[in-house]
């Protein structure tokens, strides 16, 4: 086993910004309510949380998915890269707000099947997309529209793996403690 390294960088909140910085925290605060944990870290880098909100605020309005399937998607790449933090904010998320249903949530989380076929599909295709670094087979591809996506989604899926591995690294490298409002929903590797 080894030991990961943590940043050293300082957490940055609106109170202490100041610049680019402050601005993106703003735009940061204007789009979620409130700044999280994670972004505080991010912010050491306007451009990396800039890029962030920028792609995932594209994911949510223009996927084309359901805002269930797109934490389907955000669960299933948050658990394959070991995130302990956004899955439990997308736990959260998919339970409070986008309305999972719970089965869908844990069986994500437990690395159980899904039972609703549309959602296992969606499930199995990020897997693949993750995993095989965007290289589906024919047969990957089918299975997918066949359950009633477009290709064009894969593209949104791409956009979502970019959007989850800066969150999910970040969270890694920062070691990112778990705001109060996700606790509920913490869950370990």
């Amino acid at each position: 086993m080894h030991a990961e390294h943590k940043l050293l960088l300082a957490p940055i909140s609106l109170k202490n910004a100041d610049g680019e910085v402050k601005s993106v925290l703003e735009k940061a605060k204007e789009q979620v309510g409130f700044i999280p944990n994670m972004y505080e870290g991010m912010v050491n880098s306007p451009g990396l949380l800039n890029t962030y909100l920028d792609g995932y605020t594209a994911f949510r309005k223009n996927s084309g998915f359901s805002s269930i399937e797109q934490e389907v998607i955000f669960l299933t790449i948050s658990k394959i890269n070991g995130c302990s933090y956004c899955m439990a904010a997308h736990s959260f998320i998919a339970d409070k707000k986008s309305m999972v249903p719970p089965e869908v949530i844990d069986a994500i989380r437990d690395g159980n099947e899904i039972l609703d076929h549309k959602l296992a599909a969606l499930n199995a295709f990020t897997t693949t997309m993750v995993v095989e670094r965007g290289l589906p087979n024919k047969k990957d591809v089918k299975v997918f529209v066949d359950a009633g996506f477009s290709e064009r989604q894969i593209l949104e899926i791409i956009l979502a793996i970019s959007v989850k591995t800066i969150s999910n690294y970040s969270n890694h490298l920062f070691h990112t403690p778990i705001d109060e409002m996700f606790v509920d929903h913490i869950w370990e590797d």
